[in-house]
């Protein structure tokens, strides 16, 4: 079982973070989230999520007329935007990432198939990279707010990968969070059959 501090800082004391401190994350920083989230289990292996990082000043000039108004400050601000998409050619690559059964096979020929799976493990694995960013001391600020076909056109010109959501990473600046907001309990998200 892992340690209250570790389980803090990736579950109970983490936060959505919308105010950033002006630190760099490092490539090999970057590098290490994702190699640490691609272990997380898709289905078969599939392994749809595709990930890119901006980082540099002109990425983020390019990514602002995509966000909503409220979205804009806090994604300039932050150090780097991991654009977390999915791509609809995976079951491409499932020879190699799943090579002991046909698994391609299931997918050929059935686009509604495909784009379920596409999004459901790639929403997967951007939650795995949120966990692995927590675990390797970032903070993270995932949202909504932006017009996913913008996106897709200046970041994804080629179709194979659609856009899914935004994730803000750095180091956040925890004197500008609001109070938590509370959860639901157990016994109002669950049961037990």
């Amino acid at each position: 079982m892992l340690s209250d501090d570790a389980l803090d800082r990736i579950f109970r004391k983490a936060r959505t973070h919308r105010a950033w401190l002006d630190r760099p994350v490092p490539d090999t920083l970057l590098r290490q989230v994702y190699e640490l989230a691609a272990g997380g289990p898709t289905s078969a292996n599939c392994s749809p999520m595709r990930v890119l990082f901006a980082k540099s000043p002109e990425a983020k000039e390019r990514l602002r007329p995509c966000l909503t108004p409220g979205n804009v400050d806090k994604t300039m601000q932050a150090p780097v935007t991991a654009i977390i998409g999915y791509a609809i050619d995976f079951y491409e690559e499932l020879p190699r990432l799943f090579p002991t059964a046909d698994m391609r096979a299931l997918f050929v020929g059935k686009p509604d198939f495909i784009a379920a799976t596409a999004f459901r493990n790639g929403s997967l694995q951007g939650a795995y990279l949120m966990l692995a960013a927590r675990a390797l001391g970032l903070d993270c600020g995932a949202m909504s707010g932006f017009d996913n076909a913008k996106v897709d056109a200046l970041f994804f010109p080629e179709g194979r990968v659609k856009s899914n959501f935004l994730c803000n990473l750095g180091y956040g600046e925890a004197a500008k969070l609001p109070p938590r907001p509370p959860r639901m309990s157990f016994d109002e998200a669950c049961r037990i059959i």
